[in-house]
């Protein structure tokens, strides 16, 4: 069978997807080792894969990303945070990551690369040597494609598609501005890249850190983003990474009361601040739950991410309706299911699992690429963009009521689950690493 190395970013978001694919690729056989944060190691090697962590120079704890990063709390969220987080969470780790995949690969001589697209060691590897006196690499996009075209707007803005020439050439405008003001970051990432002795070929390196890899495979489907005429031939949509099932977890307590309501014909409404963003759960979970706990026809399930979360509430909201749930860590692939609506602030992968099981959505969020996610929301036409990580109580109100009276929001998402199911992630990186024995 092959020998697979698989790299990630040592982030939740980001190692999720790319362990899901590591541990399918053990399953059908190939020798496969993954090379991450330490705090994943036990995961790691329980999914299956050998594990070998990232330098320390490149290793953190994301549940403390301040600790790492304490200066980034002071960067307003935005264009700006977005910025210093390709500069410093992203590019400054590229020469440690580098390092150790060439080091990895001395011993274990793969014949495939597998990394998540902002992993730039790996797009060093690519840049590092010609296809066939290298692995063959692939990137995987774990967030929204960001490769500028003359289609859509500048990227991270969360903007629409233009509507028209007029506004097509205002987005050329501010794409050129942009690109002014990035002018530093690029380079800073150039000096990166130097540092690993790899140089960045000229040009907008947008477009380089796609291209860059034998195949780019975004995990979506076309139904969820932009289309461009311009579209680097080295990308290929290919759906999303199931959420796996909750392999000796329990359910809460409450989830035959949830099962009941679902019964009834009542219906649910799934909120969730993500795996990163959920340090203040009242940015977007309070204001839910507020916003429902006069709605008894409903049954609303606050899927946190932490232990705390009832007591960080519990100021908030001292007395909890019985038709609302808060918890910790809930089986998503079993909870999705029942759901009739997602509120989110927009990670990637959560609102694509939704969207594969025809879940319709209110988005709000505004750091990270979650403002892009809310307008391919909006512009699939599968949920309400609040435009906003702090949404009032009266907005989120608003706009839960209008995706459940609203057919289409429904209609949408049921038809993007479709194409989610004609699409199969594994089958398909499985199909592509067995070529790279043969080259």
């Amino acid at each position: 069978m092959t020998r697979i190395l698989v790299a990630a970013t040592p982030v939740s978001g980001h190692h999720g997807p790319l362990l899901q694919i590591a541990r399918h690729l053990t399953g059908l056989g190939h020798e496969v080792v993954f090379l991450g944060g330490a705090r994943f190691a036990d995961q790691v090697r329980a999914a299956g894969p050998a594990f070998r962590a990232l330098p320390a120079e490149a290793d953190y704890d994301d549940r403390d990303f301040s600790a790492r990063f304490p200066e980034r709390e002071r960067i307003p969220a935005g264009p700006a945070q977005i910025m210093w987080d390709v500069r410093h969470v992203f590019g400054d780790p590229t020469p440690a990551q580098f390092r150790g995949l060439k080091g990895l690969l001395d011993e274990f001589p793969a014949t495939a690369v597998l990394h998540d697209n902002l992993f730039f060691g790996g797009v060093a590897l690519s840049l590092s040597d010609e296809p066939g006196r290298r692995p063959a690499t692939f990137s995987v996009g774990v967030s929204p494609l960001g490769v500028e075209s003359r289609d859509t707007a500048p990227h991270m803005l969360g903007l629409l598609p233009p509507a028209d020439e007029a506004q097509r050439a205002g987005y050329a405008e501010l794409a050129d501005r942009m690109a002014e003001q990035r002018a530093p970051l690029d380079a800073h990432l150039r000096a990166c890249f130097g540092a690993a002795g790899v140089a960045l070929p000229e040009g907008r390196l947008g477009r380089t850190l796609i291209e860059a890899a034998d195949v780019f495979l975004q995990l979506t489907v076309p139904g969820f983003e932009y289309p461009r005429s311009d579209l680097p031939g080295t990308v290929r949509f290919a759906g999303t990474i199931p959420i796996p099932a909750a392999a000796g977890q329990e359910p809460p307590a409450w989830w035959p009361e949830l099962q009941a309501a679902r019964a009834q014909g009542r219906r649910v409404v799934v909120v969730t601040q993500g795996t990163l963003a959920n340090t203040d759960p009242n940015r977007l979970i309070g204001p839910t739950v507020r916003a429902l706990a006069d709605r008894e026809d409903v049954f609303v399930v606050a899927a946190t991410g932490r232990d705390d979360a009832a007591s960080l509430l519990a100021a908030e909201l001292p007395a909890l309706p019985a038709h609302i749930r808060i918890a910790g860590y809930v089986p998503f692939a079993e909870l999705l299911p029942l759901a009739d609506v997602l509120v989110t602030n927009g990670g990637y992968g959560g609102t694509q699992a939704a969207l594969a099981h025809g879940v319709p959505l209110v988005v709000a969020g505004d750091t990270e690429d979650k403002p892009e996610v809310a307008a391919r929301a909006e512009w699939s036409g599968t949920g309400i963009n609040l435009r906003t990580a702090d949404p009032s109580v009266a907005a989120v109100r608003g706009a839960v009521e209008r995706v459940l009276s609203t057919p289409s929001y429904g209609a949408r998402a049921a038809d993007l689950a479709k194409e989610y199911a004609a699409h199969d992630a594994l089958g398909l990186i499985d199909d592509l690493v067995r070529r790279t024995d043969t080259r």
